[in-house]
């Protein structure tokens, strides 16, 4: 594999690690900001609301311009915000340097995927992008507790530095190894947008919409349910974020097995099971091997999906893969921002930390329901997955 990938995977580790990291951080930044658990939790919405309202805006602006270059700008914008977010001292600042970094991301992993794909054989397209989005996957396995350990020792805007000097690094990375391509095909955003009027393709976004929202409702506040609830040390939520961390990347791992067996199948069962899984957090919450046991299947089941999902949104986005990678990015955050904002009402309304978990469960059932939908429009087309894929890359 070129050298050029490996700095795409550490731009998406650094990517990646920037929008999880808040999640351990969310009790230290609510002191020291004098705000709410619920109200430190929209930060996390603030960032997930830009990258589903900035990608596509980028993906526009940056549609003319040679992609080397494109990514270059999106990671100076990624620095920029980040080392805005370190020198933040009050909330109002926090949140506005959160959205201005939010606004690379959905269009950096889109052009970063094509690029991937660009830089190696046809038999190699697949294995290189999924290179990329592996530096994705070790930013929750090694980039959060990492960077959830630094903050709580040395304070959390020591976190957004750190991230802010891996972005650095990838810039270098980008400028010196990238290759600057003059035979690039323009984007025909035109019959990309004309793609947008396909109803099975806005059933597949609102199933992966509703899944990532199912998730983040119980991720957000994962670090002030083991300390509250559960009376881990902070040092011990670091060490289960972690594993979480772990589960994720295993389950990143059977989740694609099992949508190249039976997308719709899979999907469904996924779905079903993570609102088991998430519901009966509430009644392991106060035991410490119970929920560790039962946030690694949680994990584990909460990944296998995202996969799956992809597939689901390409076979009615054949005709316009690039806009439709980054709008299903898009509906990932919306349903971050969705499943924070759920999480954090069911608190204010004095439910608790303990009623998180029901509320993760109860999306995660409605997510059943969107892709039973989504199932029976890709039926009425005869869609086959597999060959949509292949097409797609």
């Amino acid at each position: 594999m070129p050298l050029a990938l490996l700095v795409l995977a550490l731009s998406a580790f650094a990517i990646g690690t920037t929008e999880f990291v808040i999640m351990g951080l969310l009790p230290d930044v609510a002191r020291s900001l004098s705000v709410s658990i619920p109200t430190a939790g929209w930060l996390i919405s603030g960032y997930a609301l830009g990258v589903a309202l900035g990608a596509p805006v980028m993906a526009v602006l940056t549609a003319s311009l040679p992609r080397k270059r494109a990514l270059l700008i999106l990671m100076s914008i990624f620095i920029v915000g980040n080392v805005l977010c370190a020198v933040a001292a009050s909330y109002g600042f926090l949140m506005a340097a959160r959205i201005i970094t939010s606004l690379c991301h959905g269009a950096f992993f889109g052009i970063g995927s094509v690029v991937a794909a660009s830089l190696v054989p046809e038999n190699r397209k697949a294995s290189a992008v999924a290179l990329m989005f592996t530096g994705l996957t070790l930013a929750n396995v090694l980039g959060v507790p990492l960077g959830t350990a630094l903050g709580q020792v040395a304070g959390w805007p020591m976190t957004f530095w750190a991230v802010a000097v891996l972005g650095v690094l990838s810039l270098l990375g980008l400028w010196r190894v990238m290759p600057m391509r003059h035979d690039e095909e323009k984007a025909d955003l035109r019959a990309e947008i004309g793609q947008l009027r396909n109803a099975g393709l806005w059933a597949a976004l609102s199933t992966t919409m509703l899944f990532s929202a199912a998730t983040f409702a119980l991720f957000t506040y994962v670090a002030p349910l083991l300390e509250d609830v559960t009376h881990l040390s902070p040092h011990g939520v670091t060490w289960t974020l972690f594993l979480i961390g772990l589960g994720l990347t295993i389950g990143n791992v059977i989740g694609g097995r099992l949508a190249d067996w039976r997308l719709g199948t899979a999907l469904t069962g996924i779905f079903a099971t993570l609102a088991v899984v998430a519901a009966l957090v509430r009644w392991t919450s106060p035991a410490f091997i119970p929920v560790e046991i039962n946030l690694f299947v949680w994990a584990m089941v909460s990944f296998a999906a995202v996969s799956g999902l992809q597939v689901n949104v390409m076979i009615f986005g054949k005709a316009a893969p690039n806009l439709v990678a980054t709008l299903n990015i898009g509906a990932f955050n919306v349903g971050n921002a969705l499943g924070a904002w759920v999480g954090g009402l069911v608190i204010s309304e004095g439910l608790g930390l303990r009623a998180v978990p029901l509320a993760a469960g109860a999306l995660a059932l409605a997510s059943v329901v969107a892709m039973r939908i989504s199932m029976r429009l890709a039926n009425e087309e005869n869609a086959r997955p597999l060959a949509v894929v292949a097409d797609a890359c």
